[in-house]
């Protein structure tokens, strides 16, 4: 948990008894269950489990990319399951940032096109937009490719200009599904160091989904997904191996 001067930093994120079953009228269908969570500023959780254990439903819920069966989400002091779609929309653009699996940069868009999309999308000037932009892809390793496709790009360098593009807003809460599952594991690896330390930097809170075990150890705190339910890591991180996730 992070701290402010010794003390808790505030919850950022209430997830309050959110239940998800994609089969109306079935309780026992439900991929989520019930799940309960605080989050606080600034902490780094990472979510554990098998395939199709609800690890990317959840995400989505808090995304508002989609709602849940019954439960709350509250993000900052906002109950983002009471907003209709246009205000979920508006919210998830100004104030989450998301990592997907699978890049999804736009191909007919240049690499600093992609990057200044959410800051153009919240109506910033282009002027200013750039020049975040410019200064993220100085962090990612990557200003000299601003003006290529993601075609050009390797899946490594695609993935850090999608966590250019999710920060360039600075945005309260970053959520990762995955970030890595397309990579091979150097890539991965250099994926994640570079996620978590402009994360940790400007003081952003993460919450990844991921199988990757190296990256466990570095998390202020670790769930696991299983039977619909979030169980805390209770052991040490650094026992957590890929047969057990």
């Amino acid at each position: 948990m992070a701290k402010t001067n010794g003390a808790p930093s505030p919850v950022i994120v209430e997830i309050r008894d959110l239940s998800k079953s994609y089969t109306p009228g079935c309780e026992d269908c439900a991929i989520l269950d019930r799940v309960s969570l605080d989050i606080h500023e600034g902490d780094f959780v990472i979510l554990l489990g098998v395939s199709g254990s609800g690890k990317s439903t959840l995400l989505n819920l808090i995304s508002g990319l989609d709602q849940p069966t019954s439960g709350a989400v509250n993000i900052d002091g906002t109950d983002i399951t009471g907003l209709n779609e246009y205000q979920r929309t508006v919210f998830r653009r100004d104030r989450i940032g998301i990592v997907f699996q699978f890049f999804n940069l736009i191909p007919t868009l240049t690499v600093l096109e992609n990057v200044t999309l959410p800051l153009e999308l919240r109506g910033d000037s282009r002027k200013r937009a750039e020049q975040q932009a410019r200064v993220l892809l100085e962090r990612v390793g990557l200003a000299d490719r601003a003006n290529d496709f993601p075609d050009k790009l390797s899946g490594g360098e695609q993935q850090r200009i999608a966590i250019a593009r999710a920060l360039i807003h600075q945005p309260a809460l970053v959520l990762a599904d995955e970030p890595t599952g397309n990579l091979d594991e150097d890539t991965g690896s250099r994926v994640l160091t570079l996620l978590l330390e402009l994360t940790r930097q400007s003081g952003r809170t993460l919450l990844m989904a991921t199988h990757n075990p190296e990256i466990v150890p570095l998390a202020d705190r670790v769930y696991r997904i299983q039977d619909g339910r979030l169980v805390p890591v209770v052991e040490s991180p650094r026992s957590v191996h890929p047969e057990n996730q």
